[in-house]
């Protein structure tokens, strides 16, 4: 895909993590971004993760599940050391991390904010998540994900 890179894969580049850029044609109709890369990049959905924002306690805070799945709001906010979490305002979300509604990575935001990866994502020898742009992912270790992220890894998918 032709275009300039992202504070994700600029992240990955200058801290020399092992990836693979995998891009599509998004297309503005999709209901889920997620499932959209599954279907046009034909990958296994568990191995596909959505990064999503939550507020816990007035901080915002990134979980990262399967894209089949959904967060666990509660076990959220247990993870992050919290009491209660809830979506975090779209605006909110794309101004803390510097990127669009389905193309947030768990990479490379413009603020730093905790990070949360689903315990799933344990199970795989390399996991896909956005690499910061729709019709963009990126498949990488999952233990670089949780070292470059400084993520919790916990069990966060309902």
């Amino acid at each position: 895909m032709a275009g300039k890179g992202t504070p994700a894969t600029a992240l990955l580049t200058k801290h020399k993590v092992a990836h693979t850029l995998h891009s599509y044609d998004h297309d503005p109709r999709a209901d889920s971004y997620g499932l959209e890369a599954v279907e046009a990049l034909g990958l296994e959905a568990a191995r596909v993760f959505k990064t999503l924002v939550a507020d816990v306690d007035g901080k915002l805070t990134v979980g990262v599940v399967p894209v089949t799945g959904s967060l666990d709001l509660k076990a959220l906010a247990a993870a992050a050391g919290g009491k209660k979490a809830r979506m975090a305002d779209p605006a909110a979300a794309q101004r803390a991390t510097g990127y669009v509604l389905g193309g947030i990575s768990p990479l490379g935001h413009r603020s730093h904010l905790p990070v949360v990866v689903d315990a799933s994502a344990s199970a795989f020898a390399t996991v896909y998540c956005s690499a910061g742009r729709r019709g963009l992912e990126v498949e990488l270790a999952p233990g670089d994900l949780v070292r470059l992220t400084g993520a919790v890894v916990a069990s966060i998918a309902g």
